[in-house]
């Protein structure tokens, strides 16, 4: 590309026409195609810009849009470059749903971070909420992790990422201090009990409100702005799973 300065006069020395011999178009032609080739990926890059293009498909055109060609196309790749790396869809969207858990579990991290590690209400208040939050924020990508019909759980990427989301959980609500991320997970019956009571909890609420079913109790009261404030509420005011059983109930689980 030749470039002139605004400044300087345009100088062109002509040759005399017996001598002049006509330009050869080539060298311009090849000069054009490499300054309007498209820069290639990296190739250590390419699995994370498929993720990237994964998702943009996702959020915009929901489920029934995520195909390899879609997700392909998003990307400005090979319609082959998919499959070379994932293997199929379900291989993709399993990975997609990777990635949506270790967000979440780094919102939880996050949410607890300012918090003193002996306030243990303090911590599973704040996990709670962000779970709730993380999904509100990313309701296509939330409803992608549990949908088990097309994602794969055998799978070591999401095998792995969920693990991480729950063990956070789950060592939070049980107020145990966090072992060596290798180390098993050993707890009582009672406690995964609670555990799951509280998962349960915020998970209802969370899809409560991504699937937009609070609209109907929401015109029944002006206490609230929004789904997502009445959801914070009930957060601060109900704690399932977390109080000790009481005697009636442990008196009813010991005669089964």
């Amino acid at each position: 590309m030749l470039r002139f300065r605004c400044n300087e006069p345009l100088a062109m020395t002509v040759p005399h026409p017996r001598t002049r011999k006509p330009a050869s178009a080539a060298p311009r032609r090849a000069a054009a195609k490499k300054a309007v080739a498209p820069k290639p990926y990296h190739h250590g890059a390419l699995p994370e810009a498929l993720l990237a293009a994964a998702e943009a498909v996702l959020v915009r055109d929901g489920l029934a849009g995520l195909g390899l060609r879609a997700i392909a196309r998003e990307a400005g790749v090979s319609h082959t470059a998919p499959k070379h790396h994932f293997g199929d869809t379900t291989g993709l969207l399993s990975e997609l749903a990777a990635v949506g858990f270790w967000r979440l579990r780094d919102a939880m991290l996050a949410a607890m971070a300012p918090l003193d590690p002996s306030d243990a209400n303090g911590r599973r208040d704040a996990i709670g909420h962000a779970y709730v939050h993380f999904a509100h924020r990313n309701p296509a990508l939330f409803g992608l992790m549990f949908r088990n019909e097309i994602i794969d759980w055998r799978r070591p990427a999401l095998a792995e990422a969920a693990g991480a989301a729950i063990r956070v959980m789950a060592l939070t609500i049980s107020g145990k201090a966090a072992p060596p991320a290798i180390s098993p997970l050993a707890l009582s019956g009672t406690e995964v009990v609670r555990i799951t009571a509280a998962w349960a909890h915020v998970h209802g609420l969370a899809t409560l409100l991504i699937d937009q079913r609070l609209q109907g109790i929401l015109k029944t009261t002006r206490a609230f702005d929004n789904s997502l404030a009445l959801v914070d509420a009930v957060l601060r005011d109900t704690k399932p799973g977390l109080g000790p059983a009481t005697p009636e109930a442990t008196a009813v689980r010991r005669k089964k």
